[in-house]
């Protein structure tokens, strides 16, 4: 069986939803997991539209503070069940996490922690992924299949980011942030994307203030990790740099089980 998923930092679901390119990509999009992050809205102001469509199984983080944060997953596969956040009280406040369980393997769909000016948020940042590392490992550990995608806030190796030279010290690409990174390798978790293109200037995020996408001047923020057990299941892994809405852009895995 292929499973098609899509993952994408929205940057507000109100605000996509009012974009003709968005509904141009869903509406023809043959994903059968979709998931969203930086959705901003309560579930009771996800756009009619979009909370009234046909045959997809929906479910939502969201987070305590109005217009903020929060994640959202459409998906044709009926989960098995859905659990929202980490489990972590101080770290779950922000509607940054859902994991979905499905016959085949374990989905989380995660927006992580932006690290801040002057790295202010860093610390809560550094818990928030060590929190999920451990739960990641623990069911690694037990034999489940996982992926884990969205939004990770993070650019890793120097050919992720436009100018890495400029980049240094800024949030994003902190040692500490880059560090953790390695250490999710480490415990046995494959970035898909460089199965398949281990070449430059493939970016993510491009800053709506500087006209970066223009010039694809970006970074690589947005990922599907997926435990090193099922590296040999994943078919495809892409970056949708033509699709337009957000200042990101979507990113795709195909798996077959």
């Amino acid at each position: 069986m292929s499973i098609k998923l899509v993952s994408w930092n929205v940057n507000g679901i109100r605000a996509v939803s009012k974009k003709d390119e968005f509904w141009d990509w869903f509406d023809n999009t043959d994903a059968d997991i979709i998931n969203f992050q930086e959705v901003r809205a309560t579930q009771d102001k996800i756009p009619k539209k979009l909370a009234d469509i046909d045959g997809f199984h929906q479910a939502f983080n969201e987070a305590e503070k109005k217009g903020y944060s929060g994640v959202g997953t459409y998906s044709k596969i009926e989960p098995v069940e859905v659990v929202k956040g980490l489990g972590v009280e101080e770290l779950d406040s922000e509607g940054r996490v859902l994991r979905i369980e499905y016959p085949d393997f374990f989905l989380y769909n995660i927006y992580f922690p932006n690290s801040g000016m002057n790295a202010k948020r860093l610390d809560f940042k550094v818990d928030f992924c060590n929190a999920l590392l451990e739960q990641l490992v623990e069911l690694k550990d037990e034999g489940k299949n996982l992926v884990i995608t969205g939004d990770y806030n993070i650019a890793h190796h120097p050919i992720d980011v436009y100018n890495p030279k400029n980049c240094e010290g800024k949030s994003g690409y902190l040692p500490e942030e880059r560090a953790w990174l390695d250490e999710l390798e480490q415990a046995g978790f494959v970035d898909t994307f460089r199965l398949f293109d281990e070449g430059e200037n493939n970016f993510t995020w491009w800053s709506y203030r500087t006209r970066a996408r223009e010039r694809n001047a970006g970074w690589r923020l947005d990922y599907f990790y997926v435990n090193e057990e099922i590296k040999n299941n994943v078919k495809s892994a892409e970056i949708l740099a033509d699709i337009y809405g957000s200042d990101h852009c979507p990113v795709t895995l195909e798996l077959e089980f």
